[in-house]
């Protein structure tokens, strides 16, 4: 039990290379076989997190190779809908600079001497379902107005959290450093 999170965010590691497989199959409903899969890791991710809470084993190893996870699953699969042409090429670029920064500041925290990692927050949490669904919406509905309206709100939201992700880092460094 002590390290069944831990599992369940390894077992969401090897899950994304097997949904661009899935995705980019010639398998008959292929792109609803990786949504499967894409469900699958959120359902693991929940979990995990619950586990660790709810039992107290929340780990370093864990605190660092759940959001990996987690970025790691949605990058992909927002990279296998932007080279399918359902997502807009924009939309790819503003997520994956903004992850690029959060992963950049995650390592520098991480192997400072204080080794602190920042915790996910509510708007990370919200930024996370709203990507979730986008991304739900646009393989089952890729031409809806609705998706479209979902992927500008899940970006923004994104942002937003980007802000306050950005804001508890300069308060950390500025704490640490006098």
């Amino acid at each position: 039990m002590k390290h069944l999170p831990n599992i369940l965010t390894i077992m969401r590691l090897f899950l994304v290379p097997i949904f661009a497989f899935l995705y980019f199959s010639n398998i008959e409903n292929a792109h609803f076989y990786a949504l499967a899969v894409f469900i699958l890791a959120g359902i693991t991710d929940l979990l995990d997190g619950y586990i660790a809470r709810k039992y107290d084993l929340i780990s370093v190893v864990g605190t660092v190779l759940d959001p990996l996870a987690d970025k790691l699953m949605l990058l992909t699969a927002l990279l296998c809908l932007t080279v399918d042409g359902i997502m807009p090429l924009w939309a790819m670029a503003i997520v994956l600079i903004k992850e690029l920064f959060m992963i950049a500041g995650g390592l520098i925290m991480y192997f400072r001497k204080e080794k602190s990692v920042i915790p996910a927050n509510k708007f990370g949490k919200l930024a996370t379902l709203l990507f979730t669904l986008a991304v739900f919406f646009m393989i089952v509905q890729p031409t809806a107005w609705y998706t479209m309206a979902l992927l500008v709100s899940a970006i923004a939201s994104k942002l937003w959290a980007f802000t306050s992700y950005a804001k508890h880092y300069y308060h950390n460094v500025r704490t640490q450093s006098h």
